[in-house]
């Protein structure tokens, strides 16, 4: 299969995303026949190594087939991104032993959530789970969670110590808890609860922070694989994960703006086809640049990321915090770029009778905005100061406690 044939799988089923967005909305998580549709588009094996019948695709090709369902449906395409998405990080990181186990049987789909509310203690030569996750966005079809706990101890300096697993179905009780914020509400993003469950001590990684774990010296994907993409950071995927939902679905308002321009007159004599009006051209000119704008950086920032992955596994040059923060950066930029060409350019021009109860564009809108408040995004301008501060050669601590300037 060609990276080509996955985004047009993609495009294909942009229709049935757009005809099943209010029953998606309503049941909080896309439906069994979408489900079935993604695993026969192959899309759920993209980050899965073909070692193990995955289809290894790069990562602006990920990218692409996130755009293409985001534009027929955003939370949709959110879950589905966010239980396939991780299977990058599981394949970089973890011993073979876990892969083997978790890839063997083909069936592998993971929601994460990198806040550490889970309690992880020694049992049974393994680790007891206890605690409860919010936002596991994609986990009514996952087959797996990746996470972090708190460990028993604590770092020199104080802080908890945490590591990070990987924990099957059968671990955690799902909560019946999503649906009811502002949008989004087709994500699963429902709460993960975990009782006593016990994980094998191979299915954590000690002292670990998933945002920033090093990879200078190589990794367990990447001597297995051998495919420099296993030996990646993951900030920057995280957030392209976000990012590729959220131009598809300003491509989606785009595309609402433009059908209701070709079947509505302007609001104001002379009453002539908003199509042929010089002022809802341009309103739509303007958003669709920056939507454009917004892929093309993301796009770009997926390239950047595969280089340097190849480069640190070349021992060019290696894959720092400070790389990593400068691509998520980029990346972040794009989603809020997104949103601001929705939220100034259409949503204020296309008419309240599209902000109805039930209407699609009000639908996008609605996940748009849901998006600009999303922890992600507003770690905005915390990030502009840490970029400042090592692009100035100013030494400070990363997340995982290494200290990175950029010199």
């Amino acid at each position: 299969m060609t990276p080509q044939e996955l985004v047009e799988r993609a495009r294909a089923l942009r229709p049935r995303l757009i005809a099943e967005q209010a029953e998606t909305e309503e049941r909080s998580t896309y439906s069994e026949g979408l489900h079935e549709a993604f695993l026969e588009a192959g899309f759920y094996r993209m980050y899965v190594p073909k070692r193990y019948g995955g289809l290894e695709v790069d990562v602006p090709t990920f990218m692409r087939v996130g755009v293409e369902l985001g534009r027929g449906d955003m939370s949709a395409a959110w879950g589905m991104c966010l239980a396939a998405n991780h299977a990058l990080q599981v394949a970089s990181w973890f011993p073979q032993e876990l892969q083997d186990e978790v890839f063997g049987n083909g069936d592998f789909r993971a929601a994460s959530v990198a806040a550490p509310t889970v309690r992880a203690t020694p049992a049974d030569g393994g680790w007891r789970l206890e605690g409860a996750v919010a936002y596991c966005s994609g986990i009514p079809w996952s087959t797996y969670y990746m996470g972090q706990a708190t460990l028993p101890g604590e770092n020199p300096d104080g802080s908890p110590r945490v590591g990070l697993f990987v924990a099957p179905r059968s671990a955690f009780e799902i909560l019946d808890d999503w649906g009811n914020t502002l949008g989004l509400n087709g994500t699963g993003s429902n709460s993960i609860r975990f009782d006593g469950a016990v994980i094998p001590s191979y299915a954590m990684i000690e002292d670990c922070t998933m945002v920033d774990v090093r990879v200078e010296d190589g990794t367990p994907g990447l001597e297995l694989h051998g495919n420099p993409m296993y030996g990646g950071r993951a900030l920057v995927i995280f957030t392209l994960s976000l990012a590729c939902t959220a131009i598809g679905g300003a491509y989606q308002a785009l595309d609402i703006y433009a059908d209701w321009a070709r079947s509505r007159p302007t609001p104001a004599p002379p009453f002539i086809p908003r199509i042929e009006d010089v002022d809802f051209q341009r309103w739509y000119g303007a958003a669709f640049a920056k939507i454009q704008t917004a892929e093309a950086a993301m796009l770009r920032c997926a390239e950047e990321h595969m280089e340097l992955c190849r480069a640190n596994a070349t021992g060019e040059r290696p894959y720092t915090w400070f790389e990593d923060a400068r691509l998520a950066a980029i990346a972040r930029e794009t989603m809020v770029m997104a949103w601001e060409a929705v939220e100034q350019h259409l949503h204020r021009t296309i008419g309240s009778s599209a902000a109805r109860n039930g209407e699609q564009f009000q639908r996008i809108f609605r996940d748009l905005a849901m998006l600009a408040g999303h922890r992600n995004t507003t770690f905005r301008d915390s990030f502009y100061r840490q970029l400042g501060a090592m692009a100035y050669g100013v030494d400070i601590p990363s997340p995982g406690g290494t200290w990175n300037a950029q010199r």
